[in-house]
């Protein structure tokens, strides 16, 4: 480092007195030594390299960034000439700043020419003798470095007019380094424009993870990588920060608990923050800073209503500037470091005690006027105003957000901490939602009847207010839900009804921001139909649901939906349908953690279902284990029901009739009976009794089931067969009808049940021809129990030449583990969602051609389109398929069957 001065040695022969004939202070001219536990940053130091490019280099960023050490650090290594001043409020006279300035060059040995004296004046500097310095600089072959330290404390404008003058004219002879917390007052703007500036900011400044862990490490202090991130994310990387923590760390028994849980306002970063951040505004600032320590993010016009001022607008932009711990987020929103917050809140609670909960209500109530709910409730119940915060929720209609969303958890653990004190209709209106949310039935209802008869006398026109409309709505989706739990189809289409009237009643804004409102009360009375029996009015409340855009907030919602119509598509006997629907329900609802909305396990039920139909006992078992046994207060009879078909029928197929007998004997809860669960159950023990040689007593069971469910009629006819009344049989099977409504899960039973009967009037070509039938129909869907429950009847008819063709590869024994599905079933994880939408037919003629290693152009030409369209195609079908690359598309259509 050319001509550097070090620190307490001594330089060339220069001015010792300053214009007020004071002698100048060589420390301030002197390069700060690193410290013994320096951690150099090479991407800094690269940077600063860089900078020699561009005339001016701003260093900008709060205190203890690490600034000063770095442009040191970097500044030894040069080989230029480097001129070094840690400016001083008491240089604000110009006449001061440039005799310094001057002293520092003469300190690095920086010649000047004759007529460039030293500035005499206290107050002011000869225009002349700044052209002078200016081209005594810019005849240098080499340029000198001028390094401004601190320079946030040189605040004359006409300073930095002259400063300006001299850089521009002293051209490659001088690169200024500015090393400040505040914006100078230079136009910075023209130097950006002209690419004549480097800038390192407080962003590149903060400490990356890697280099807070070498930090720590040289301090002695190994952490895994995830503390060493938690330290960074909490200290934002401040270098000051990280060291101080480090400092402390070192006499803690256990450092690495000490990092994660220190007290940030009992430490040395508080001293430091306090001393050099706080200490250093006025008042006003200070009583700004403290009140706003409360929010997580604030604008001036929120902090103004906390202050009870109108100048926050002024106050934050500045501080802003200066680096004073505030962040700025964009659109007038600011946030303090997380540090300093903690710090700031502390000492607020020592300085004011008490005003802590005041603030947070006055935030609340500010909030709520902007619109902002979670923020809103966040502050209400900081201030433990806990019927402010419950009407708050349930006035903006989102008491269906402790059901669904992304915030969920976060909503559920707030309104946890509310007291038994808070009584309002709000208050028990989100009592009841929390509690029916766990299927918490009796308490939920105890809640709701509450809140119910509340609303009732203010309703009244003797009460003290007329009811709002969104409270005796929310009333009537937790009635819907209520319904839901307690199998009770009536009271779940009334409170739809009230509810359907009441929407008219409520502003249309609050439907639109809270479209969970709406899914889940159509996904309740969609159960309640399905239990009922009612399929169609099921689909249609349901499909209301899936059909939305999918978003977060009715996402729960929408697979739990889909999960209903799975359950719809498998009674009635279409195993694909249902797998894809059902697959597209557990893909959504493993995003949601533990607490899953009521109904969330349907999918994995009938997913379990679905691979005993196919004779996959591995993979049945393996949904049944992730859709878990039934939870503590778990009311919700569908689920209930599917639950004990899937695990009863899967005993069934390992051979364990007693057991599925017992299954199928569990009563599910409900107020009223559902048809097909009753009738599912009976057959399940129908076919419990047939297996264990008991035809009579398995007809018997199904007497009572209506001859519209068609599974168990085709059930009976099987037992009547077996009893030996093959006319009985088939007149019950002729009465059935074929309105198309059922699949090949019972059509493919009836076939059989004909095929037996042929067979045994001893008609071996109609057998033939009807087995033929249902392995046709068997096959798409990988229907393999049928024929497994049929009897040893049919097992010389499989093996018969016509129809051993139709069997092999799928059904013939070993085939169950052929290579797609030997060893354990895939894990329910890696299950990706069918193809809800179908592919266009020209969309299937660019799979194909995809599938056959065609490239883009390739399809292009085959197909007589451009390759844009191609691409457009490719882009759809991605979509469709829930896939992002070829293969994965070509692998997917594969498993779907779609080619």
């Amino acid at each position: 480092m050319a001509g550097f001065e070090e620190e307490g040695g001594s330089g060339p022969t220069a001015p010792r007195a300053d214009p007020l004939g004071d002698p100048f202070l060589r420390t301030r001219f002197a390069v700060p030594r690193r410290p013994a536990m320096f951690l150099r940053r090479e991407r800094l130091v690269e940077h600063l390299d860089q900078s020699l490019l561009t005339p001016l280099t701003l260093v900008n960023g709060a205190a203890g960034a690490g600034k000063t050490l770095l442009v040191a650090d970097w500044a030894r290594g040069r080989d230029e000439s480097v001129a070094w001043l840690t400016t001083d409020a008491a240089d604000q006279p110009a006449g001061m700043f440039w005799a310094y300035l001057f002293q520092a060059l003469h300190a690095c040995g920086v010649p000047l020419s004759a007529e460039t004296t030293d500035p005499a004046e206290v107050n002011g500097v000869d225009h002349r003798l700044l052209a002078r310095l200016a081209a005594d600089l810019g005849a240098r072959d080499r340029p000198v470095i001028v390094v401004l330290d601190q320079y946030d404390r040189v605040t004359a404008p006409e300073i930095a007019e002259q400063l300006e003058f001299v850089l521009h004219h002293a051209g490659r002879g001088m690169r200024l380094v500015l090393v400040t917390r505040t914006e100078p007052l230079l136009p910075l703007h023209r130097y950006r424009a002209a690419g004549d500036m480097t800038e390192i900011r407080d962003a590149e400044l903060a400490l990356t993870p890697g280099e807070a862990a070498a930090l720590l490490e040289m301090h002695g202090l190994r952490l895994p990588a995830p503390a060493a991130d938690a330290l960074v994310e909490r200290t934002r990387g401040w270098a000051a920060g990280v060291r101080l923590c480090a400092l402390a760390a070192r006499e803690a028994p256990d450092p690495a608990t000490y990092l994660k849980e220190f007290e940030a306002d009992r430490s040395t970063v508080a001293d430091f923050l306090l001393a050099e951040v706080l200490k250093r505004q006025t008042p006003e600032t200070q009583d700004l800073l403290l009140r706003v320590s409360v929010l997580d993010r604030f604008g001036p016009a929120l902090a103004n209503a906390l202050t009870g001022r109108t100048d926050a607008e002024s106050i934050l932009a500045g501080l802003h500037r200066e680096n004073a711990f505030v962040e700025d987020l964009g659109h007038d929103w600011y946030r303090l470091h997380p540090l300093f917050g903690e710090i700031l809140r502390a000492h607020l609670r020592v300085r004011s005690p008490g005003l802590e909960p005041e603030l947070h209500r006055l935030a609340a109530e500010w909030l709520r006027r902007s619109g902002s709910l979670a923020e809103t409730l966040g502050h209400g119940a900081a201030a433990g105003d806990w019927d402010f915060t419950a009407g708050a929720l349930v006035d903006d209609l989102a008491i269906g957000r402790l059901f669904t969303g992304l915030g969920r958890d976060d909503l559920t653990e707030l309104f946890a901490r509310m007291g038994p004190g808070a009584t309002s209709p709000a208050t028990d209106l989100v009592r009841a939602a929390r509690e029916l949310a766990r299927c918490d039935l009796e308490r939920g209802l105890t809640h709701l009847r509450q809140a119910e008869r509340s609303l009732e006398r203010e309703h009244s026109p003797s009460g003290p207010a007329y009811a709002p409309a969104a409270a005796r709505l929310s009333c009537a989706l937790l009635e819907t839900l209520a319904a839901r739990l307690t199998g009770s189809p009536e009271r779940a289409e009334t409170a739809a009804r009230a509810a359907e009237k009441l929407q008219e009643e409520v502003p249309a804004q609050l439907l639109d921001d809270h479209p969970e409102f709406t899914a889940l009360l159509m996904a309740h009375l969609g159960s309640t139909r399905l239990w009922a029996g009612r399929f169609e009015d099921a689909c249609e409340a349901l499909s209301t649901v899936t059909d939305r855009a999918v978003e977060a907030s009715t996402e729960p919602a929408r697979e739990d939906s889909l999960g209903g119509l799975a359950l719809i598509d498998y009674l009635n006997g279409w195993l694909g349908r249902a797998e894809r629907k059902a697959l597209a329900a557990v893909s959504g609802t493993e995003r949601f953690g533990p607490a899953q909305p009521p109904g969330s396990d349907i999918g994995r039920l009938v997913l379990a279902a679905v691979a005993v139909d196919r004779h996959e006992l591995g993979r049945a078992q393996a949904f049944l284990d992730t859709a878990g046994g039934p939870r503590r207060g778990q009311h919700d009879p569908v689920t209930e029901a599917g639950r004990m078909i899937a695990t009863a029928r899967l005993l069934l197929a390992r051979g364990d009739t007693r057991a599925a007998l017992s299954a199928a004997e569990t009563a599910v809860r409900a107020d009223e009976v559902s048809p097909w669960a009753q009738g599912h159950a009976a057959l399940i023990a129908s076919t419990a009794h047939l297996a264990e040689g008991h035809p009579e007593s398995a007809a018997e069971l199904l007497q009572a089931v209506p001859d519209d469910q068609v599974a168990c009629a085709v059930g009976a006819a099987r037992a009547h067969l077996a009893a030996g009344r093959s006319v009985a049989a088939l007149d019950l099977l002729d009465g059935l009808g074929s309105e198309g409504r059922t699949g090949p899960a019972v059509t493919v039973r009836a076939m059989l049940v004909r095929a037996e009967a042929a067979d045994g009037a001893g008609d071996g070509a109609a057998s033939r021809a009807l087995v033929a039938q249902a392995l046709r129909e068997a096959r798409r869907e990988r229907l393999r129990r049928p024929f497994l429950e049929a009897g040893p009847w049919i097992r010389p008819v499989l093996e018969a030449a016509p129809l051993r063709g139709l069997a092999a590869d799928w059904l013939t024994p070993g085939s169950s583990r052929s290579p797609r599905h030997a060893g354990s079933p895939p894990s329910v994880d890696r299950l990706r969602p069918p193809v809800i939408e179908e592919l266009s037919r020209r969309e299937r003629d660019v799979l194909q051609r995809l599938a056959q290693m065609m490239s883009t152009e390739e399809i292009a030409a085959d197909l007589f389109v451009s390759v844009n369209t191609v691409k457009t195609h490719l882009k759809s079908v991605y979509r469709k398929l829930a896939v992002n690359r070829r293969g994965e598309a070509v692998r997917r259509a594969r498993e779907l069957r779609l080619l």
